[in-house]
């Protein structure tokens, strides 16, 4: 049990190094607190991981990859959508808190829906059908954590230093990033599309702010215009 626990830690973490549902992670750590952001990822870890032991040691089977990724596209597209709501609300004057309990649910989906027929949960359905399947979930469930703790440190670092609409921003656009990917690439398999539908998301978010940015910096030397006046 300690050796395949072991491997399975080892192959998850390095699996989990800059894949998709580490940069969601980072994402909610931009915005949420930090013991919200870990709770989610390690109940979705500890989901993920049961359902991928439970295929590859007890099952045998094999999950249907595209209509997940579809399911996984839309889901995602729509978290850009409430991440831009939220920036836009801000930037107006309104201000919503967010419960605990709301962002947990958001963190444990999203990261669900990343995860599933992702390589890290192939590689744990292989593991489980080779090895010690209580092994194999535990290990991979800390080796996920674990990596995601990682993104979660950077994020509340970024947490701090970043302005919030900036963060609103950047969290919208990944999650737009990631969705478009699964839904047109993943789902569709239209790649090309997919390269042109995220660059041009990518330069409309770039030059939104862009203007954001002149628009504040052109009000601020008119207030000092009017000061020095």
């Amino acid at each position: 049990m300690l050796a395949a626990m072991l491997i399975s830690l080892g192959v998850v973490f390095l699996a989990e190094l800059g894949d998709k549902s580490q940069l969601i992670t980072l994402t909610y750590a931009l915005r949420h607190r930090w013991w919200v952001v870990l709770g989610g990822v390690s109940i979705a870890a500890f989901a993920i991981h049961g359902i991928s032991v439970t295929v590859g040691h007890f099952l045998g089977l094999t999950l249907p990859a595209r209509p997940i990724a579809a399911v996984a596209g839309v889901a995602f597209l729509g978290f850009a959508v409430w991440t831009w709501r939220e920036r836009y609300n801000s930037a107006s004057g309104e201000t919503t808190v967010r419960e605990p309990r709301f962002v947990l649910f958001a963190v444990v989906s999203s990261v669900l829906l990343a995860e599933l027929g992702d390589k890290t949960m192939l590689a744990t359905v292989a593991l489980a059908s080779h090895h010690g399947w209580l092994g194999v979930w535990l290990g991979a469930t800390a080796g996920m954590v674990l990596a995601d703790a990682v993104a979660i440190a950077a994020g509340t670092v970024l947490h701090r230093r970043l302005p919030a609409h900036l963060l609103h921003s950047a969290a919208g656009l990944l999650f737009g990033v990631f969705g478009l990917w699964m839904l047109l690439d993943e789902a569709l398999g239209w790649r090309p599309v997919a390269v042109v539908s995220i660059v041009g998301l990518v330069l409309l978010a770039s030059s939104g702010e862009l203007r954001r940015a002149l628009r504040q910096r052109s009000g601020q030397v008119a207030g000092d215009d009017s000061v020095t006046r």
